[in-house]
This record gives C-alpha cells, sequence and structure tokens, in this order.
C-alpha cells in the first residue's frame, strides 16, 4: 500500500511539473503595419516628376519648417504604434505618399525612432506626381532576401496611366520566410471608371500570391497597403479573394481581419462624413495556421489615438492631417496606421 502511495504522489509530482513548464511557456509578439504618410515631399524640386504645389514657392507654401515638423509628427506616429503589444516596437512598416527614398531617410533618423534603427527598401514608381510605396525594417527582426517593384500595367483607352508599383519583399522575419506586398492603388478619382484599376492591382497581387502557394501552400503572405477600396468591394472580395471570417480562409487561402472592423462602422481615413478602411492588411492561410511553426496571426488594429484625431472644426473626429485643402494644420496624415500582430513560442 505504502509502494501504490508513493507511486501516486509521484505521479501527481509529475503532472504538476508539466503543468509548470506549460505556464511558463513564454510567447514572443511581433508587429507588421502600415502607413500612408500623407504627402511626405521633401522642400527640392525634381524636374522629373510634378511636385510644384510641395516646394517653399508653391501652392502650400511648403517650407523646410513644414518638412521637418512633418517629419517630426510621422516618426512620433511609428514610433507608438503596436507598443502596447509589442515593447520595441514595429518589426517592419509599410509606407506610402512618399517622394522619394530620401524623405524616408530623414525620417529614421528622426529622434523618436532612431534607435531602433530602421532600415529602407525603396524603388522608385512611374506615378506622375512623384508618390512612392516603401518599406521599413528593424534588421534585429527582419533580413530582407529579396526584393522589387511589379508594375502595375493600367490602360485607358490604350494608353498607360502610370501609377504606384507594387513593392515585392522577401525575407527572413526572424526565422520565418515570410513575403510582403507594399500596395498603393489607384484613387477614386475620375467615378466608376477607376474601380477596374483597383482591380487590376487586385488580380496582380492575387497573381503573386498563387504563384507562391504554387511552390509552398503554407507561405506567410501579407499584402498591405492603401488600397483606396473598402474590405467589401469587389477589388478585395472577388479578385485578390480576402474572406472575412478567418474559418473561411482555407476557401480562397487570404483572410482580411479588417472585413469585420469595416462592418462594425470603423474606419481609417473619413470622407464628407463616412468612414473608408483603406489601409489593410490582408494575411494568408500560413500566417492564420497555429500548427505552422513560427509566427501566427494573434489579432490586427487600427491605430487611432485620441492625437490622431481632429479635435475641432468642420472635420472634427476625422484623423489630424496636415493640410486641410491648402491651409496647414500641423497634424499627421489623413489616414489612420493599421497593423498586426503576430505570436510564437519560444
Amino acid at each position: 500500500m505504502t509502494r501504490i502511495i508513493v507511486l501516486f504522489i509521484s505521479f501527481l509530482t509529475f503532472l504538476n511539473v508539466l503543468n509548470a513548464q506549460k505556464e511558463d511557456k513564454k510567447m514572443k509578439i511581433v508587429t507588421l503595419g502600415f502607413y500612408n504618410l500623407e504627402n511626405l515631399f521633401d522642400t527640392v524640386d525634381d524636374t522629373l516628376i510634378n511636385d510644384e504645389e510641395f516646394l517653399p514657392g508653391g501652392a502650400r507654401s511648403w517650407t523646410e519648417d513644414k518638412y521637418q515638423e512633418k517629419l517630426a509628427n510621422m516618426a512620433y506616429v511609428i514610433s507608438q504604434i503596436g507598443i502596447a503589444e509589442a515593447k520595441s516596437g514595429l518589426s517592419l512598416l509599410g509606407v506610402s505618399e512618399i517622394e522619394n527614398r530620401k524623405v524616408l531617410e530623414d525620417l529614421v533618423l528622426q529622434p523618436t525612432i532612431k534607435d531602433r534603427n530602421y532600415q529602407i527598401i525603396h524603388y522608385n514608381s512611374p506615378d506622375g506626381r512623384g508618390v512612392d510605396v516603401g518599406m521599413l525594417y528593424n534588421p534585429l527582426h527582419f533580413t530582407p532576401l529579396y526584393s522589387r517593384p511589379i508594375p502595375l500595367m493600367i490602360f485607358d483607352d490604350g494608353r498607360r496611366r502610370y501609377t504606384r508599383d507594387v513593392l515585392y519583399v522577401k525575407g527572413l522575419l526572424d526565422q520565418d520566410t515570410v513575403h510582403v506586398m507594399v500596395n498603393h492603388w489607384p484613387s477614386r478619382g475620375g467615378g466608376e471608371i477607376t474601380a477596374s484599376h483597383r482591380n487590376s492591382g487586385a488580380k496582380l497581387c492575387r497573381n503573386v500570391v498563387d504563384s507562391l502557394f504554387n511552390l509552398n501552400e503554407n507561405a506567410k503572405i501579407f499584402v498591405m497597403g492603401d488600397l483606396n477600396d473598402d474590405p467589401t468591394d469587389e477589388s478585395l472580395k472577388s479578385h485578390l479573394r480576402a474572406v472575412g471570417n478567418i474559418k473561411d480562409v482555407k476557401k480562397t487561402g487570404m483572410f482580411n481581419p479588417f472585413e469585420d472592423f469595416f462592418r462594425r462602422g470603423q474606419g481609417s481615413n473619413a470622407y464628407r462624413d463616412s468612414w473608408s478602411l483603406f489601409d489593410q492588411i490582408v494575411i494568408s492561410r500560413g500566417v492564420t495556421n497555429k500548427k505552422n511553426q513560427g509566427y501566427f496571426y494573434l489579432k490586427a488594429n487600427i491605430f487611432n489615438k485620441a492625437f490622431l484625431v481632429q479635435p475641432s472644426g468642420q472635420f472634427k473626429g476625422y484623423p489630424f492631417r496636415t493640410f486641410s485643402f491648402d491651409k496647414y494644420q500641423g497634424g499627421y496624415s489623413d489616414h489612420f496606421p493599421t497593423y498586426v500582430c503576430l505570436v510564437k513560442a519560444i
């Protein structure tokens, strides 16, 4: 009897040790984000693009002081995105509405984010107004392996409409191979005809997604950007084929966590007292599957803290932007940033 009691006590001790190990199991969280920086232009005239309005003598009287304030504001926002979940800040950030590489070089040297040592991936786009997309990454978290711009070919009446390229980046997020596409699809100016332009952007991204799935059905893919469409629009639903319910991700391979935000009336940008959610991060089934090794999806968020909200006036409650028409406000951007949190056991 004594031997049985001793064995039983030993078994209970073994179970307690196992439970303790489970409780001690640590998780690591990283954040990936996207931010439309609302016309981050320098003050130097570039004769190859149409940047005249953002010059000291231009329509917006864009001076060096305003440029420096804009840089400081953008950097402060970036320093705050996702730190409630990951204290070290964003591992990578896709950006849009930047004039060139130089503005990103100036941005990453701002005091609020300088210590993160963000590195830059950028290519000039053929956009007529000169705005590009780009990516910042923390080299302690992310190692780029390959990158290239993918032209978005759009034609009106047989003539090419030049717009932003899609930035494709393959790299290692710690030890996870990930694929990131940073987008800024054509705007809604010009009426209904421009919907086909954004559909072209979605089709281009879907072609890349499918090519990656052919190599690895569990590839970890992030399609992010200012898509100028909401999560329920044709481009996202029919062409990128992103589902809004994570349980349905196996059907198309792509899940859009921001569809739920949009259906609940939340947005990242506002127009005529109506919210849109153009700034999205769509993820692949390889990111949503908790059984895969490495990082998997935890949650998404719109970074809309009070300091980013217009405090008064005609646009009270909107994102607190740099300009209201041509009037300088000294705000941040006309878009809120968005981000996703990933987690893995360590």
